[in-house]
């Protein structure tokens, strides 16, 4: 069953994928566009609501003066209503970069160190592992193989020897001929 699932191929073919993904983009496109085709609008119909025009043409100098005190009375009032909201936003902001910073420090706290190797004996781990009221001694280098140095001993007396007579002996054909019936054996 999960054979069939990996070799499943989709049933829409690259060409009609892509021709999909294009239509989508265009009506995306379009419907951005009409968003904000209408955000303009509805800004528009709020300054209109909010701020009528003013006709100023039939106004003696007195009214002029009364309307401008009016409108800088209420550009005041507007700033006032601005400096309070941003004053809320940079005390949140603040408070959100210290709540941050105190999660930084308590991940900071229970931060996990780096595991160090450390080397330990065959003996405290089987302790560990079957506890510590069974004695278990594991000697290793009882199980390895012994070597006789007598062997040894005799391989390197036969290997030293002086090698300029081994190269004048072997030069020449005789000295292939002796090399040939030394790798024969002395059997043959």
């Amino acid at each position: 069953m999960p054979e069939k699932a990996l070799e499943r191929k989709s049933k829409i073919s690259a060409s009609r994928k892509l021709m999909l993904k294009s239509l989508m983009v265009a009506k995306a496109k379009e419907e951005l566009e009409q968003e904000m085709v209408e955000k303009e609008e509805q800004k528009a119909k709020y300054l209109e609501e909010k701020a009528p025009p003013i006709q100023t043409s039939s106004m003696s100098l007195a009214e002029l003066r009364t309307l401008c005190e009016e409108l800088h009375a209420n550009i005041n009032v507007v700033d006032e209503e601005r400096y309070d909201i941003e004053a809320k936003v940079l005390h949140n902001t603040r408070e959100i970069k210290d709540l941050n910073i105190k999660v930084l420090d308590l991940r900071g706290k229970f931060k996990r160190p780096n595991l160090r190797r450390v080397r330990v004996s065959a003996d405290a781990i089987l302790r560990s592992l079957l506890g510590s009221k069974h004695k278990v001694s594991l000697d290793l280098r009882a199980n390895l193989k012994s070597v006789k140095k007598d062997d040894t001993e005799k391989e390197k007396t036969v290997e030293v020897s002086d090698w300029r007579k081994n190269v004048e002996a072997m030069s020449g054909m005789e000295g292939r001929k002796k090399m040939f019936d030394a790798a024969k054996g002395p059997n043959q």
